[in-house]
């Protein structure tokens, strides 16, 4: 039973509270990637209270379930309030998602836009994804500015 699925459901206040759902994986045994990509992510910066943005893309190898992504997309959506460091937002996503739903393999990248000049990315993985696994790269170009 899912708490979001075909329901009305209100945004999180924080990563904390937000609820991710996860069903059953309906191929269960496949070796299948799943992609999700979040151009939009938001957060505070924790210094300045400042909006930091990120292109996230996220990668996994189900093993008995999947998350449901209306419930993903409340849980990034709720960072939008929160206070945190690129790294620890990225690798806190990850952390979770594979801590409660138990992938064979999860990769995170977080592709963070200028700060003080400077673009922030980072990576988090679970281990070396199988080597039978067909995995595209991410494809979010580094940053170039306006140029």
């Amino acid at each position: 039973m899912t708490l979001h699925l075909g329901k009305a459901s209100t945004l999180p206040a924080s990563p904390e509270e937000a609820v991710l759902d996860y069903v059953p994986n309906p191929r269960p045994g496949r070796l299948y990637a799943v992609r999700f990509a979040a151009p939009e992510f938001t957060s505070l910066c924790p210094v300045t209270g400042q909006p930091d943005f990120a292109h996230l893309v996220i990668d996994y190898l189900p093993g008995e379930t999947i998350v449901e992504s209306k419930s993903l997309k409340l849980f990034l959506a709720s960072f939008r309030n929160h206070a945190a460091f690129h790294e620890d937002c990225t690798v806190g996503i990850g952390e979770r998602l594979a801590a409660e739903m138990k992938p064979r393999w999860l990769r995170i990248g977080g592709y963070w836009y200028p700060r003080g000049g400077i673009p922030i990315d980072v990576f988090w993985q679970t281990g070396a994804p199988p080597a039978a696994l067909w995995l595209p790269d991410q494809g979010v170009p580094p940053y170039r500015g306006r140029g």
